[in-house]
């Protein structure tokens, strides 16, 4: 780890995040969730728009996560997990997908785009 005392004071990070920075977080997550969207296929869209879906975004990973309103809208998803990592790789070089089913029905499916090769493989 770098020592602090080496680093000039306006290279480092704020104390506090400010109301600004959250703002322009969450307008950067908006516009990266509308370049991802946009890059989608029709059926995927068509997938997308029937859950409740955002991307949000850390200091280590983008994360797209997608809320399912059923068990079979959750299986499309998952069954179509390939082509939403390759449209989310661009975008970030460290990306995780996280579906969440309708409570009490399955357990959330999450993994790296890095992983989704091996993913498709084993389909």
């Amino acid at each position: 780890m770098m020592n602090k005392s080496f680093i000039h004071a306006d290279d480092l990070p704020p104390n506090e995040v400010t109301k600004s920075d959250k703002m322009l977080l969450l307008e950067l997550e908006r516009s990266t969730g509308k370049c991802f969207y946009e890059t989608c296929d029709g059926i995927t869209q068509a997938l997308l728009s029937n859950c409740f879906w955002y991307l949000t975004i850390d200091t280590e990973y983008l994360t797209l996560v997608i809320h399912c309103p059923d068990i079979i809208t959750y299986w499309h998803i998952v069954s179509n997990i390939v082509q939403l990592g390759m449209k989310l790789q661009p975008l970030a070089s460290s990306a995780i997908i996280r579906v969440n089913p309708p409570p009490g029905k399955a357990t959330t499916f999450e993994i790296g785009v890095d992983e989704v090769s091996a993913f498709r493989d084993w389909l």
